[in-house]
């Protein structure tokens, strides 16, 4: 009989956050209207002993309409992870899906707390769904394996 599944959460912390406002304190006299542009990425390192360490990097990026850089905000946060008794299929799901969503609580709190703390109203950002990032990722490995030029969004 094979290693009951198991999965585990070790430990959460913050791996790097930065937080640049280029145009302080002249940003501040106008109105706040920027556009937000999300970066979202996930590193998985396996760490040994069925461990892994996922760091989930948000990089929230405010711009003015004429294109201008009014705040960046980038925050890493990691996990570290146990994980055993599952496929390998089954584990690359999980560290590209369930990790990344225990630590965008934590993340989303950081970088809303980091815009406050510049000065700038507060950014909260909307639930992202990891799962459907995994499985379009998969469909354009798919087509790009096939020969099809991936799918734009």
């Amino acid at each position: 009989m094979g290693t009951p599944p198991e999965f585990a959460l070790e430990r959460i912390y913050v791996k790097d956050l930065s937080f640049e406002s280029p145009r302080a304190p002249e940003v501040f006299r106008g109105p706040w209207q920027p556009q937000i542009q999300l970066d979202i990425n996930t590193r998985t390192t396996a760490l040994g002993d069925e461990r892994f360490e996922v760091v989930l990097t948000v990089t929230a990026h405010a711009k003015s309409n004429e294109g201008q850089s009014l705040m960046i905000v980038e925050v890493q946060q990691g996990g570290v992870f146990r994980i055993r008794g599952l496929t390998e299929d089954r584990v690359r799901r999980l560290l590209s899906t369930h990790c990344p969503t225990i630590l965008f609580p934590y993340i989303r709190e950081s970088i809303d707390t980091l815009a406050v703390k510049g000065g700038f109203p507060p950014l909260l950002l909307a639930p992202v769904n990891f799962d459907a990032m995994f499985d379009e990722a998969l469909k354009r490995q798919a087509g790009t394996a096939a020969g099809t030029p991936p799918v734009q969004h």
